[in-house]
């Protein structure tokens, strides 16, 4: 996600985001890249865009939950909507280097 073209509010939301740990792997889900977009509307409505490393991850429910609560924690930001998509497909490459390092994941 190009973090240049966000708007202040966007950019705290991508921000709060780093904060969310996935609690299997221990890296946050930006570092991660599962983060694809984040977007706020007219009516300060966050869109975020989100993917998992595997589908049929069994935490789904609670990644949406802790995505959505760091949205919600950004000044001005008055609901946030979540949408999970497998498109583009998730591959390691997508993971920063801090988190390559942290898993120990050679590319």
């Amino acid at each position: 996600m190009d973090e240049e073209s966000l708007s202040p509010k966007e950019k705290a939301v991508y921000d709060a985001l780093k904060n969310v740990i996935d609690p299997e792997l221990s890296v946050s889900l930006v570092d991660l890249g599962l983060i694809y977009s984040v977007e706020i509307d007219e009516h300060n409505v966050c869109h975020i865009n989100w993917t998992l490393t595997t589908m049929g991850c069994p935490i789904i429910e609670l990644l949406e939950k802790m995505i959505k609560e760091a949205a919600l924690q950004v000044d001005g930001v008055e609901k946030c909507k979540t949408k999970l998509v497998y498109y583009p497909q998730w591959t390691p490459k997508m993971m920063s280097r801090v988190a390559r390092l942290t898993l120990g994941i050679h590319i």
